[in-house]
């Protein structure tokens, strides 16, 4: 397996919309902490035309849009008909059913100007840049790039190659060989014609181990899809035993890959 993309990862998503939220819900100070990095790291202003791609349920996109307030509505792709239909009915958030790759193809007519070339001047790629196949990164990235103005940029928000998640060993593996590395895809912003740089956040999650292991039981990660019930139950076996503590603390670590048209440097 070189990525976590294809059917199977979309099969999941259409399982976990229903749960998504409540997943992340024990944890308000993680979501607003991570609005205001996204916010922050791109400079956002109410002037921004913004896209989140990969955007879910809106989740963090709707803290996004509470924070900067756009004059336009922040569009919001995902190729998950069950994810966009968690959206909350706002005339700031529009939704757009679509994977990262069609929209980088730039064939959405019916999406109308938002998706032109140059349409945009923030692009938000929140943990899924790992969903576009290894051998498709580079084009969709410059496909993306492609849709920013003079002053656009485009930050990839994603895991590092290795992370320090409670899980059960067969799966920490599993993601040290599927997640793309930061530099990688730096590599490839650069090649869209963009600038490019690297930068790690970290935030302090604690999360009550009963909670977490229906996380888990729950394939809380498109990773955990790749296991069948019989290997999660291992796993969680594996965890519990590991873990003799009621309250898991570990520190939950991002890489922001930030691009930027020439205007921005």
């Amino acid at each position: 397996m070189t990525s976590l993309a294809g059917p199977e990862t979309a099969a999941h998503y259409e399982r976990l919309a229903g749960s998504y939220d409540h997943n992340w819900s024990h944890s308000g100070a993680f979501l607003g902490w991570m609005a205001h990095a996204i916010a922050s790291s791109l400079a956002l202003s109410a002037a921004d035309r913004i896209a989140d791609v990969g955007c879910g349920t809106g989740l963090f996109t709707r803290r996004i849009r509470d924070l900067v307030r756009p004059s336009s509505p922040v569009l919001c792709v995902d190729p998950s008909a069950a994810m966009l239909a968690q959206l909350p009915a706002d005339p700031g958030l529009q939704s757009l059913r679509a994977s990262a790759e069609e929209l980088a193809r730039g064939r959405l007519a019916s999406a109308g100007p938002t998706t032109a070339h140059g349409s945009l001047d923030a692009i938000i790629v929140k943990e899924a840049i790992h969903h576009v196949a290894d051998v498709d990164r580079r084009w969709v990235i410059a496909g993306l790039a492609d849709l920013l103005g003079v002053r656009g940029r485009l930050l990839v928000v994603m895991l590092p190659t290795r992370i320090e998640y409670p899980l059960f060993d067969a799966a920490l593996e599993r993601f040290e060989s599927l997640q793309p590395a930061p530099d990688v895809i730096a590599d490839h912003i650069r090649r869209a014609g963009l600038s490019a740089s690297v930068t790690y956040h970290d935030f302090p999650l604690e999360i009550p181990k009963v909670r977490y292991l229906a996380m888990v039981r729950d394939r809380y990660m498109s990773l955990l899809a790749t296991f069948d019930d019989a290997e999660i139950e291992a796993g969680l076996a594996e965890i519990d035993r590991r873990h003799t503590e009621k309250m898991l603390s570990f520190p939950d670590r991002f890489a922001f890959v930030l691009g930027a048209r020439e205007g921005n440097r």
